[in-house]
């Protein structure tokens, strides 16, 4: 994830990193030329006019804004939801540890259990191995019972509740509340990885955007002319733009400038959990290049 000050206006004009131009640059070169073709056949192709005019554009433009935004809005839904869960957890993660220190401190070993869910957790949303972070946290033995778990995150927090079994009733309940908590935030981060935005609906709008986009010199050409290149890659640059910031943030746990900021958020919940506990704290997780978390 891109993590930057405030910039000024006219920085704001020329960031790079993080802005997907990197990404959507071969399509804009690609619209550049096109255009280019388009002014110098004057709107011909193979001899034959292309007879467009800006009035449809105008019209089909304010129909493909709309789905855009509409993407653009189910997108940043599933992102902002994703964050949701995730600072959930760190609560719960907060509050659970305090119980335990609080109401059986001879269990504040599990402190490294709830720790190591978080990583689990992290690392089965991106398909990454868990192994050093798991023995890390828990050693070698643990860890290697965990190799063939499909589900770590909820084998750990099922480990949890079955050491606090033995505790009062009243306990466990209080306890149970947070336990709850954590694998509900589990499984909603799994629902959004698991549950993609419908395949029919990102088809639908590449196929529009790339469409306009192609048509757009041929309807510009006789009223624009020679600033028909320009005029072409602004508007390609934004609509282009805007699906490609709309798919990374529809995946809002992957690793694309634009998602979650995993490493980070999983960091400061064992930072948090291990400052609770009296014990040392891990450095807090910085860019690792100009303004990037992971």
């Amino acid at each position: 994830m891109i993590v930057r000050p405030m910039q000024s206006w006219f920085r704001m004009l020329f960031i790079w990193n993080g802005s997907v131009l990197q990404t959507i640059m071969p399509q804009l070169v690609v619209m550049g030329l096109l255009s280019t073709l388009a002014v110098f056949t004057h709107g011909r192709i193979f001899g034959e006019k292309i007879p467009l005019s800006p009035a449809p554009f105008t019209l089909f433009g304010l129909t493909l804004a709309v789905f855009l935004v509409f993407r653009n809005n189910a997108s940043y839904a599933r992102f902002v939801e994703a964050r949701q869960l995730w600072g959930n957890f760190l609560i719960a993660a907060r509050t659970l540890t305090s119980q335990l220190l609080s109401y059986l401190p001879a269990q504040s070993h599990l402190a490294d259990s709830i720790i190591a869910s978080a990583y689990a957790l992290k690392h089965q949303l991106r398909r990454t191995d868990p192994n050093p972070d798991l023995v890390r946290l828990l050693g070698a033995e643990r860890a290697a019972g965990l190799h063939h778990k499909l589900y770590r995150p909820v084998v750990l927090l099922n480990d949890i509740r079955g050491e606090l079994k033995a505790t009062s009733e009243t306990t466990r309940w209080i306890l149970d509340a947070q336990l709850n908590e954590l694998e509900r935030c589990v499984g909603g981060c799994e629902r959004i990885a698991s549950t993609p935005i419908p395949f029919a609906y990102s088809v639908l709008l590449h196929r529009s955007v790339y469409a306009y986009c192609v048509l757009l010199p041929f309807g510009l050409v006789d009223s624009t002319e020679f600033f028909t290149p320009l005029l072409c890659i602004f508007i390609s640059y934004t609509l282009i733009a805007l699906e490609a910031i709309a798919n990374e943030v529809a995946e809002p746990f992957g690793m694309a400038p634009n998602a979650l900021a995993l490493d980070a958020m999983v960091c400061t919940i064992e930072r948090s959990v291990l400052e609770l506990c009296g014990r040392p704290v891990p450095d807090e997780v910085r860019p690792a290049s100009p303004y990037r978390l992971t």
